[in-house]
């Protein structure tokens, strides 16, 4: 049997972590499956009862995909409650090239992700700065305060 990987994140407004993540992955909104104008109208087609969906579920895409097929899915569930603390998982974005590639290199292309990202919402939590152990890295926070590492 086939198993495929999804990264479930529970939130808030996902709309936001769509446009976000999208961004930040450089993934694309999942569109809804053939035949369907939206997620909304596939989940009424699959018997899901309207009174499971928050109003606006599945009117515009709540996942996002690797464009090439190789990453996996990521579906942005709402929840009513607030994040209550410390994530227990969350991702790295490696973008500096790995131990391979000098340490000035690396912190550039830490930095100009780390850039990007902040204009399309993100928040700066900690820079770790120690050349002498050959690490940059910055740990961030998505628009709906979830931890994620640029290294």
């Amino acid at each position: 049997m086939e198993m495929t990987l999804q990264l479930t994140i529970d939130c808030a407004d996902p709309q936001r972590l769509v446009a976000f993540w999208s961004e930040a992955l450089g993934y694309i909104p999942e569109p809804p499956p053939r035949g369907h104008a939206t997620w909304r109208e596939y989940w009424a087609a699959m018997g899901v009862p309207g009174e499971e969906l928050p109003e606006g579920a599945g009117d515009v895409p709540e996942s996002i995909v690797d464009p090439a097929g190789r990453g996996p899915r990521v579906w942005f569930q709402q929840v009513p409650e607030p994040k209550a603390g410390k994530n227990r998982i969350h991702l790295d974005l490696k973008v500096g090239g790995g131990r391979d590639v000098p340490l000035a290199v690396r912190t550039q292309r830490v930095t100009a992700t780390v850039e990007r990202l902040v204009k399309a919402g993100a928040g700066v939590l900690r820079i770790t700065d120690d050349p002498d152990m050959g690490q940059y890295a910055v740990l961030l926070q998505d628009p709906d305060g979830n931890e994620f590492d640029v290294v």
